[in-house]
């Protein structure tokens, strides 16, 4: 089960809480059923609606008589290490859901609020069955600290900006491309499929075919030469990319079974092992308009390879 999903729902109804005595020591109850305990509270503050973005840290935990079982905390599942989710707040999945916990905080807001787990689990994450550790009638102690709310409009706006941005960069990818040919005087024919590979050494022997399994050497550059990454560890050091966490040696990978980008499945194919090249990789065989990490979207990018062993398939 992919864990932030389950912070997914399908409905959120936003309504007015009416404070009542919960049975829960230090919490109130609002009037559709949910325990709330704010630890911090901007009750003037802007609250999240439908649609909005939100990005909340947040940790979940099995209601136990004494001491409760973590289930999730997004400080060891952000996808980007930040300790933060995020996501578009849906409508509320049941009276007093996740969604309607979420729905009563400010930015900046921190608070607990107990739910019930049955419905958290069925309703929220549309599970067919409950997980094997919960029952009918447990709850959920989930602790919120909201980091950001944007609403729908700037969301929207955002959305329009960087699809400008975006297409600002594919207009650009040919025009910087053929202006860095011709200062480097680089007038090598591309292939087909718009591949620019420069041999520099010469290999021996017969050329990897797909299924067979390659070592490669390689260092990686933007077209203006900053370098993103390499296996090289004195490359790294002089382009600044070094991670003493890495091991700097040959990566391996099968030829065209979708482990490297395709520039790379075609341009390898095209060495001897001992053979070096630089290659010139349009975007569209590289990250496209979406790019990763370092790399902008409709990159073309520059590489120097060296094959460094072939190991047929099957062997």
């Amino acid at each position: 089960m992919n864990k932030i999903t389950m912070l997914l729902g399908s409905a959120m109804l936003a309504g007015l809480f009416a404070c009542n005595k919960s049975e829960f020591d230090g919490f109130t109850k609002a009037e559709n059923g949910l325990h709330y305990k704010f630890f911090t509270q901007d009750e003037s503050g802007v609250k999240a609606v439908e649609g909005d973005g939100v990005s909340i840290k947040i940790i979940y935990a099995l209601k136990k008589p004494t001491t409760d079982s973590v289930l999730f905390d997004s400080k060891l599942n952000s996808e980007d290490g930040s300790g933060t989710v995020r996501y578009i707040l849906p409508k509320s999945s049941f009276k007093g859901s996740l969604e309607d916990a979420i729905a009563m905080m400010a930015k900046n807001d921190s608070a607990a609020f107990i739910i019930s787990a049955d419905s958290f689990f069925l309703k929220t994450n549309h599970m067919q069955a409950l997980p094997e550790f919960a029952k009918p009638g447990d709850k959920l102690v989930i602790t919120i600290k909201m980091v950001e709310i944007k609403s729908k409009k700037e969301l929207e706006e955002n959305q329009k900006k960087q699809e400008a941005e975006v297409a600002q960069l594919s207009e650009q990818e040919k025009p910087l491309l053929d202006a860095y040919l011709a200062e480097k005087k680089i007038t090598a024919t591309p292939t087909e499929s718009g591949l620019i590979l420069i041999e520099t050494k010469k290999g021996s022997g017969a050329k990897p075919k797909a299924g067979d399994e390659v070592s490669v050497n390689y260092t990686g550059r933007l077209l203006d030469g900053t370098m993103f990454d390499t296996s090289i560890e004195a490359d790294a050091k002089s382009g600044n990319v070094y991670n003493p966490q890495r091991p700097y040696e040959p990566i391996k990978f099968a030829l065209d079974q979708g482990q490297v980008i395709k520039g790379w499945d075609e341009a390898i194919k095209m060495l001897s092992k001992g053979g070096k090249a630089q290659l010139i990789i349009p975007s569209s065989l590289a990250y496209g308009p979406r790019g990763g990490g370092p790399i902008p979207p409709f990159a073309t990018l520059l590489f120097d390879v060296e094959l460094v062993d072939i190991k047929p398939a099957g062997k």
